[in-house]
């Protein structure tokens, strides 16, 4: 059973330090690089990295996987000095999770539902409704509440190696 309790921590965490690097990317790179281009090139560009990330390696791998992972090892440490950490680290990436299905999948949706860019008769209408600066700083939020959650899996890590 500790081997169980080991390694659903260890996937845990391993799940939760690649949406910490998604969302991060994301900040720091991916957002601010969109932001300097022209509006064809900006909706173009977010359409293909929405329609590429739904994939099993995102959300199976990360973004359901460290909900689900995270959960698993919160039940299986229910009686394990990492308990607390891991309920942390799982109501922190619950926020992240539930900032992305109120904020981002509504702005992303809207965005492709706009249709092919080359179509699109105001694509600086389109680029305005989907308000960059509301998006990315809700994304701040979700890299920063699951690079905290990801820090907590692995301190949650130390204190079960200590406690085995």
């Amino acid at each position: 059973m500790e081997n169980i309790r080991t390694l659903a921590l260890i996937i845990a965490t391993i799940s939760m330090g690649l949406m910490a690097g998604a969302f991060a990317l994301y900040a720091h790179t991916i957002m601010p690089a969109l932001g300097r281009v022209d509006n064809r090139t900006f909706l173009s560009a977010f359409q293909a990295l929405d329609r590429a990330i739904i994939n099993p390696w995102f959300l199976g791998g990360g973004f359901v996987g460290a909900l689900v992972f995270t959960l698993m090892a919160a039940i299986l440490h229910r009686e394990s000095k990492a308990l607390p950490w891991v309920v942390t680290a799982l109501l922190l990436y619950a926020t992240a999770f539930l900032v992305t299905l109120m904020i981002h999948l509504p702005l992303n949706d809207a965005l492709k539902a706009a249709g092919d860019p080359d179509r699109i008769t105001d694509l600086g209408a389109v680029r305005r409704a989907f308000n960059e600066p509301r998006w990315a700083s809700w994304n701040v939020v979700r890299a920063a509440t699951t690079t905290l959650a990801f820090a907590l899996h692995a301190w949650a890590l130390v204190v079960h190696g200590k406690s085995t």
